[in-house]
C-alpha cells in the first residue's frame, strides 16, 4: 500500500493514523463479522472527487442490515461527509476510501450483544493488478473455489469474512501462474473473479452474470450504463465456463480494478490475445467519465470540498 495516510476517521472523528486501532477481542476480527466498501477518489478536471459515493454509502448500510445490524449510530449523510473530511485532512487528490463497520464485543456471537463502530481510512493505490495489466490484458483460470451459495452467506453483502474464499481462490491463481481467479457460482457457471465483476462480448453484443450470485458492482452498473450510451446491447444471462473460452472478448471490472481485458483464460488464448477493441472503447470512457470529461461524470461524482485546517488540529 503505497500513499500511507496520516489521518482516519474513527469513532466520530479524525485522528492520526497511528491511533487507528482496535481492542483484539471483537467480533469483526474472529469472526469476520463487518462490512464494507471499496470506493474511489479521483482527480479529476474539477478537483478531487468521489465516485458514486451516494451508491456505495448505500450499499454499505444496506450490507449491515442484511447481516443483522440494528440501530446504527451514523446515517448516510454522517458517512459521506465524513469520507470527505479524511480525504481533504490527508490531502489526496486521488485515493481508494475504505469505510468499514465492525461489531466490537459480541464473542459469544449474538449481534445485539456488540456494538457497531465505523473506521474509514483512505489510500494511494494506483495499479490494482499491475501497471501493464490494463495495456495487455491479464491471465486468470477457473478456481477450484466455488463463489458462496445465498443460503450459505449472503452474497448482497459486502462482508469481510465472505473474501476469505476469494484471498484462498487468487493466492492458489497467483502460486499457478495467473493473476487473477474466475469463481464458478453453485450451480457451475459463472460467477465472478476474486474481487470483480466479469463480462463476455462475442459477435459484437456484451453478455454478463445474473446478479443472483454475485456482488451487484457499482463499477458494473456504470459500465452497463455507459455500454448502452454508446450503443452497445448488454444482456444478463448465465455463462458457462467454455463460454469464456471461444469469446471474443473478456474483461472485468470493479472499484480497485477499474476495466481490465483478459488475454488467456486457463491456457486458452481469447481472441486475439490482447485487450480487445470493445474493452478497449469502455476502458477510454471510463477514463473519460473518472477524469470528469464524461457526460455522466457530473451526476456520478461528488467533489470534495475543501478542508478548514482547524478542522484537524
Amino acid at each position: 500500500m503505497s500513499g500511507t495516510p496520516r489521518y482516519i476517521w474513527m469513532d466520530g472523528e479524525l485522528r492520526p493514523a497511528a491511533e487507528g486501532v482496535v481492542p483484539f477481542v471483537n467480533a469483526g476480527l474472529h469472526y469476520g463479522y463487518s462490512v464494507f466498501e471499496g470506493i474511489r477518489c479521483y482527480a479529476t478536471e474539477h478537483g478531487p472527487a468521489v465516485f458514486r459515493l451516494d451508491e456505495h454509502v448505500e450499499r454499505l448500510l444496506d450490507s449491515a442490515l442484511v447481516v443483522g445490524f440494528r440501530d446504527l449510530p451514523f446515517s448516510k449523510v454522517q458517512i459521506c461527509e465524513a469520507i470527505h473530511q479524511v480525504i481533504a485532512a490527508n490531502g489526496f487528490t486521488s485515493c481508494y476510501i475504505r469505510p468499514l463497520i465492525f461489531l466490537d464485543g459480541a464473542m459469544g456471537m449474538v449481534v445485539d450483544a456488540g456494538k457497531p463502530r465505523l473506521i474509514i481510512a483512505v489510500w494511494e493505490w494506483k495499479a490494482f493488478l499491475g501497471e501493464q495489466a490494463k495495456e495487455r490484458g491479464i491471465r486468470a483460470n477457473i478456481s477450484s473455489f466455488t463463489r458462496l451459495h445465498p443460503n450459505i452467506m449472503m452474497t448482497k453483502a459486502k462482508v469481510s469474512g465472505n473474501y476469505v474464499g476469494s484471498i484462498l481462490a487468487k493466492t492458489e491463481s497467483q502460486r499457478l501462474g495467473f493473476d487473477e481467479a474466475i469463481m464458478l457460482d453453485p450451480s457451475g457457471y459463472v460467477a465472478e473473479c476474486t474481487g470483480e465483476n466479469i463480462f463476455v462480448v462475442r459477435h459484437g453484443v456484451i453478455y454478463t452474470v445474473p446478479k443472483a450470485s454475485i456482488l451487484e458492482g457499482i463499477t458494473r452498473d456504470s459500465l452497463i450504463t455507459i455500454a448502452g450510451d454508446i450503443g452497445y446491447t448488454v444482456v444478463e444471462e448465465p455463462i458457462s465456463r467454455d463460454q469464456l473460452y471461444i469469446a471474443d472478448e473478456v474483461f472485468v471490472c470493479g472499484t480497485a480494478a477499474e476495466v481490465i481485458g483478459l488475454r488467456e483464460i486457463d491456457f486458452r488464448t481469447i481472441g486475439t490475445g490482447k485487450t480487445g477493441p470493445v474493452t478497449r472503447e469502455l476502458q477510454k470512457a471510463f477514463d473519460d467519465l473518472t477524469s470528469g470529461r464524461h457526460a455522466r461524470s457530473a451526476q456520478w461524482f461528488s467533489p470534495v470540498p475543501a478542508m478548514d485546517a482547524t478542522a484537524k488540529a
